[in-house]
């Protein structure tokens, strides 16, 4: 049994500084890989220097949607950094519009820029959207996303959003939101999916599921999102394991 998880990000400061203890508490949690998610330019070498540095783990290239006044990035530049082998993925990208307000003009161009990159780069996308579902499906469509496809990470959206991206050829992605008792709609969504679709994911330091919760989140801790999928599906935990594993390797071109 072992599990995989799809998005975390090893680099923020309270996570690097006890790497080694992480490292080893995924090995002992049965967490073979994981894949440590770009924010933004600046940091991008800390995340590559990760993935270089450990066989089991993964990298993308991005700038998150929340992320003003940093380096912009542009297509060439996306794909340039993107040809790495550690790279396996664009984002996280998307739009948000709960952190941010106003003219949202520019998030919307970077949210274009990226799906551009990841056409021409071959590598999928990684998605954040909140609050912003609608457009977010819109310039996925617009754009032609389709052609690479990707995850929709740390999904909390409706089943009519989820039965849209998958449409489109996405992934959904659950987090440790799914073991949280008032998370009803995340956990409807996460019964109905079809098992080919769906990854497990943390998105630590952030989200630590139940038992955890409030904590600061680790990759170890992705076998409980994937202990609570098996108790709404009634599927056992390896199977579990088993499927999302499948499914991140088919989707990001790894083994």
């Amino acid at each position: 049994m072992s599990f995989i998880d799809s998005h975390c990000h090893l680099n923020f400061p309270e996570l690097r500084a006890n790497l080694a203890e992480l490292l080893q508490r995924m090995q002992d949690n049965a967490v073979s890989h994981a894949l440590c998610v770009s924010v933004n330019l600046e940091d991008f070498p800390q995340v590559l220097q990760l993935a270089e540095a450990h066989p089991h783990l993964y990298a993308s290239v991005g700038v998150h949607p929340d992320y003003e006044g940093v380096e912009e990035p542009d297509v060439s530049r996306l794909v340039e950094l993107a040809a790495h082998p550690k790279i396996i993925a664009i984002g996280e990208t998307g739009l948000d519009y709960f952190r941010l307000k106003g003219d949202l003009t520019w998030q919307r161009e970077r949210f274009r820029t990226h799906i551009r990159a990841a056409k021409l780069s071959g590598k999928p996308l990684i998605i954040h959207t909140r609050e912003a579902s609608e457009d977010t499906l819109r310039l996925l469509g617009e754009e032609g996303a389709h052609e690479i496809g990707g995850v929709m990470h740390c999904f909390t959206e409706s089943w009519a959003v989820a039965e849209a991206a998958l449409a489109l050829g996405f992934y959904l992605s659950f987090s440790g939101i799914v073991t949280f008792k008032n998370a009803a709609q995340v956990k409807e969504v996460a019964q109905r999916v079809p098992m080919d679709r769906m990854l497990i994911e943390t998105d630590a330091p952030y989200l630590a599921p139940a038992p955890h919760r409030g904590k600061l989140n680790q990759p170890a801790f992705v076998r409980h999102v994937a202990e609570e999928i098996a108790r709404l599906r009634g599927l056992t935990v390896e199977e579990v394991g088993q499927r999302t594993t499948e499914n991140f390797q088919r989707l990001f071109g790894v083994q």
